[in-house]
């Protein structure tokens, strides 16, 4: 499992990019998206990068998907988001706190993944 935190000017932005991360990444996003302070989430990426960022984000998430760092990370190249994508892995000291920060923060609303979970069966009266 690896987190993945996305930053962007709008809610749109942040909507297609998780879109994009399960319909062309073929990655699997675990619970729903969290909401992110947007200091927090450019302090975090500046601390990944180690170099100070250009724009501040006006819009932050964090997700977390089932697919290792490795495997996440040559999906998301594949893929050009209209969002900021940054896979923080187990090696970043940021990431306990990020982790922390995923369980405590609020519910994304407004996603809902088009691959389902649930299993359908049918109903013996239409055979």
């Amino acid at each position: 499992m690896s987190l993945i935190l996305l930053r962007a000017d709008n809610k749109s932005n942040i909507l297609n990019a998780l879109a994009d991360i399960e319909r062309h990444a073929n990655l699997n996003i675990i619970g729903k998206p969290r909401i992110l302070k947007n200091n927090f989430a450019d302090d975090i990426t500046e601390k990944i990068l180690k170099c100070k960022i250009r724009t501040k984000s006006k819009f932050s998430v964090v997700i977390q998907v089932k697919e290792n760092t490795t495997k996440s990370i040559l999906q998301i190249k594949k893929i050009h988001s209209p969002s900021h994508i940054i896979i923080v892995s187990e090696e970043y000291p940021v990431y306990e706190s990020l982790k922390e920060e995923l369980l405590n923060s609020k519910f994304f609303r407004g996603y809902y993944s088009h691959k389902s979970n649930k299993k359908f069966s049918i109903n013996s009266k239409f055979k």
